[in-house]
């Protein structure tokens, strides 16, 4: 059966291969689209195998909310050639809206959902049979909540999202909020978000650098409790200052808009160092 130019764009479209690995998966499979497609899925396969070890830091990084739902996923290759490429921030965006619609619990889940050509995961493994390079959905995360926003970063590197108690009348403040969140990396909301250990670290580490620099061993506590309090300030969201107004928390930024708004909790995805 000769194989038509009609029918290498056919299974370029559904697998996103290359004109020359569609026309030759066409010929091998005897113009059987379901062999074909088994093909290239083999050759993904194939390239995901002997490229294991290699490094996949590069890729694509997108965020949407809708509703009370808010989703970030970030799909890893090896190269920024790739991960800029239209097709494949288009993969990323068919990912993160099946993961809108399905709302998966998690990244094992999200990679079983069928797309119409096959799973996340097989979809995945087509494009590397693609590209050469190894892939991986390298993160998944959600939030629910009232009122729900979201934050991408020129380049695609780096997406947040955040939720709220309630509607926020100022989508800006919302906006602003998941902007402070990309720019300054917060490990929690609150200081009651810390988890215990993190906090018994920076109090070992600041007795350590007391003790180093001579002060009184019946002083190190002290001095390591200002320390912390620094620490909270830095990383907690409500007391780091305000990117726009460091003369401001952004907690007291909130209540600027709306007293009895609150920020119930942000994930943060980033690809940069």
């Amino acid at each position: 059966m000769a194989v038509t130019m009609a029918d290498i764009q056919h299974l370029r479209k559904m697998t996103g291969a290359g004109m020359m690995d569609c026309k030759s998966a066409l010929n091998e499979a005897g113009g059987d689209f379901d062999k074909a497609m088994e093909i290239i899925r083999k050759k993904g396969q194939a390239v995901a195998a002997k490229r294991e070890d290699r490094d996949a830091a590069e890729g694509c990084v997108l965020a949407k909310t809708e509703g009370n739902f808010a989703a970030v996923v970030a799909l890893q290759c090896e190269t920024d050639f790739v991960a800029k490429n239209e097709d494949y921030i288009a993969l990323t965006e068919q990912i993160l809206d099946a993961a809108m619609i399905n709302k998966p619990a998690t990244i094992d889940e999200l990679l079983a959902i069928e797309l119409g050509n096959g799973t996340v995961a097989q979809i995945i493994t087509d494009k590397m049979a693609a590209t050469g390079e190894k892939m991986e959905l390298g993160y998944y995360e959600y939030i629910t909540a009232p009122y729900v926003t979201s934050y991408i970063h020129m380049g695609n590197k780096l997406a947040t999202i955040v939720g709220f108690n309630k509607a926020v009348s100022d989508e800006q403040v919302a906006k602003d909020i998941a902007m402070q969140v990309a720019a300054m990396n917060p490990v929690s909301v609150s200081v009651e978000g810390i988890p215990a250990e993190i906090k018994e670290k920076e109090l070992e580490i600041a007795r350590e650098k007391a003790r180093e620099a001579g002060k009184p061993e019946n002083l190190l506590d002290r001095i390591a409790e200002g320390a912390l309090q620094k620490f909270y300030k830095e990383s907690t969201l409500l007391q780091q200052e305000y990117v726009k107004d460091s003369k401001k928390s952004i907690e007291q930024f909130m209540k600027e808009s709306d007293k009895e708004l609150e920020v119930t909790e942000f994930k943060r995805v980033s690809l940069t160092v």
